[in-house]
């Protein structure tokens, strides 16, 4: 009833909250695990209060049904704060320390099936919160039991998979306040990798005689992999070097399972942002597989490999252009695609523009192509790093040929719109195309042109480029 009839309700709420909030310390566990679940259906309009009203004691009490005597309680309390996490996001920082206190003790006090709820409500906290997590005392509080469930479980043990999950999350939270721990676990998920892949090779070989491997283990690896190289950024460095990982990396690249290749091409892009001198010696056998993943039937792994792409295109520079010829007409083909998942569309935008911005003549002969579906892409995406060096690419292509953005010129002018506050070398670079086109045409058909303007857009370009 709270999904379908939300507007309907909300009217009630007030009332309806507090007796709810009751409700959990009723007598009748199911009573207090439905409770749990109901609360849960409301959270995102208990986050739009002020904080004392509802929040806070919905909090409270929730964290004392963690804790609850009823296994069923314990699991719907749990799931409900996640649920919670989700919506409350930094909201949560300023009780981080008794959030804390309390999912620590349920440590100690869970069995098997609700320490994996509880494993996500970590990771969830982590996500919601996350570089605030990195506090010392914080780190006292969590790593500890973490760090003595990962040395209990055996490498085959699949409890493992929610624990790497939530390490994951952990690690990209506290970035460098997860230095002291990232060794061991480092090597464990290299070593999870390394297991998996020898084992899928022996059954390849050997199908009678072996069991197919589960890769989750090796997914999970990967993620984790990653969580470790967002979070310690150029701190990986030292543990890339003496591992084997881009090695293992080749290979999962070009496993046939698509999860597999998603979270290889995840790991890659991280890395390239994190340590790059060691993987450039590997992007002339990287890249065609990277080309070859340019496939939108799964989303995923195009949306990764694409990403990917971006990374190292901005770290390669000049040197990125023998490859643009393996991944641009699939780029170019994908952004033109009907029916192409938004963030698929935002990332192809983005990795094209980047590649524009390190090989413009390369890119920009095609221009014409790609730049109606490239300035709605991006139009609505926040002002950010990624929007900021596509647009520099797509500046310098109109540099190259200013011929390919003449019949589509008002959707440039809209995604020049977009911009909040553009730093000052790129707002020149607006000015310049904007007023060069003006003077190409001459005022009258300027003013002829602008007329077809929305009046949001034509008072934006006036106030912000005088045009």
């Amino acid at each position: 009833m709270c999904m379908s009839c939300m507007q309907g309700m909300v009217p009630y709420l007030p009332e309806l909250i507090p007796h709810l909030i009751q409700c959990l310390c009723d007598k009748k566990a199911l009573v207090r695990s439905i409770a749990c679940w109901t609360l849960s259906r409301y959270a995102h309009w208990v986050v739009s209060q002020p904080p004392d009203s509802h929040l806070k004691p919905l909090m409270t009490e929730l964290l004392k049904r963690i804790l609850d005597g009823n296994k069923r309680v314990q699991e719907a309390a749990c799931s409900a704060f996640a649920t919670l996490e989700e919506e409350a996001c930094t909201e949560l920082v300023p009780y981080l320390s008794f959030i804390l206190d309390t999912l620590v003790f349920a440590f100690g006090k869970y069995q098997h099936k609700n320490l994996l709820i509880l494993y996500d409500a970590i990771g969830t906290l982590a996500d919601s919160v996350g570089h605030h997590l990195n506090q010392p005392e914080y780190i006292q509080k969590l790593m500890p039991p973490l760090i003595a469930k990962w040395n209990e479980l055996k490498d085959e043990d699949k409890d493992l998979f929610p624990l790497l999950e939530c390490l994951s999350s952990v690690a990209t939270a506290l970035q460098s306040g997860f230095l002291p721990y990232c060794e061991p676990v480092y090597q464990r998920c290299v070593t999870l990798v390394q297991k998996t892949l020898a084992q899928a090779m022996m059954y390849n070989q050997h199908p009678d005689q072996y069991e197919a491997p589960d890769k989750d283990f090796m997914i999970v690896a990967l993620d984790l992999l990653s969580g470790l190289a967002e979070g310690l950024g150029g701190s990986v460095e030292q543990l890339v070097a003496r591992s084997n990982i881009m090695t293992l990396l080749f290979q999962c690249m070009q496993d046939p399972m698509p999860e597999v290749r998603q979270s290889s091409f995840a790991l890659l892009g991280d890395l390239t942002k994190a340590c790059f001198p060691h993987v450039k010696p590997c992007i002339a056998e990287f890249m065609p597989i990277l080309g070859l993943n340019l496939n939108p039937e799964f989303i995923s792994v195009c949306n990764n490999a694409t990403w990917a792409i971006g990374e190292i295109a901005m770290q390669m520079g000049s040197d990125m252009q023998p490859y643009v010829g393996l991944v641009l007409n699939n780029l170019v083909e994908i952004i033109n695609r009907p029916n192409t998942p938004k963030t698929l569309l935002e990332n192809t935008a983005i990795t094209i523009g980047r590649l524009g911005y390190v090989c413009p003549q390369e890119v920009a002969p095609m221009l014409q192509q790609f730049i109606r579906p490239w300035c709605t892409s991006l139009r609505n995406i926040r002002d950010n790093e990624e929007k900021d060096s596509a647009f520099r690419g797509i500046c310098m292509m109109i540099g190259v040929n200013p011929g390919g953005v003449v019949q589509d010129f008002i959707f440039f002018c809209d995604a020049v719109a977009s911009w909040v506050s553009p730093k000052d070398d790129l707002r020149d670079m607006f000015y310049k195309i904007l007023h060069g086109f003006k003077d190409q045409v001459g005022e009258e058909n300027w003013q002829q042109f602008s007329e077809q303007f929305p009046p949001l857009l034509k008072e934006r370009l006036s106030a912000c480029y005088g045009v």
